[in-house]
């Protein structure tokens, strides 16, 4: 995290304010987290992850919990930070929907393993090509 770059606190208090102002949250800065929304408590995670500067995140179901507009804005600023800062994403979700949106392969763990691997054609796209999620709905066993 940020405790382990060697700069100065003014150069960490002004990272801190760019990432917040960057995720949309800088007129929230001291704000507690028991006074976020959801969507701007996951603005905080994302710019506690990034303000470090790391070549990969790693995202644990990040948007899950939020409604369907919100997850919708959060997927649209995730790619706008992954194309300006250039990090990697390794994304674990169960929305086969956001998988095909938001990446460039998706993997279908069965027991722990690799069931199966499909490089998405198109990533990133404003309309996802429908035949991905059809096809790792059908490796998932389920009926589309």
């Amino acid at each position: 995290g940020l405790n382990q770059i060697d700069i100065s606190p003014a150069a960490k208090a002004e990272r801190v304010a760019g990432t917040l102002a960057e995720v949309g949250l800088g007129e929230h800065s001291g704000a507690y987290p028991g006074e976020l929304s959801g969507g701007q408590a996951q603005r905080a995670s994302l710019a506690r992850a990034l303000v470090g500067a790391p070549e990969l995140l790693l995202l644990d179901e990040p948007f899950s919990a939020l409604d369907a507009i919100t997850r919708h804005t959060m997927h649209g600023l995730l790619l706008s930070l992954w194309r300006h800062h250039g990090f990697g994403v390794l994304l674990v979700t169960h929305d086969v929907d956001e998988a095909v949106a938001l990446s460039d392969r998706v993997d279908v763990l069965v027991d722990g393993r690799v069931a199966h691997s499909e490089r998405i054609e198109f990533p990133r796209a404003e309309e996802p090509d429908p035949r991905h999620k059809a096809s790792l709905l059908e490796h998932l066993g389920v009926q589309a």
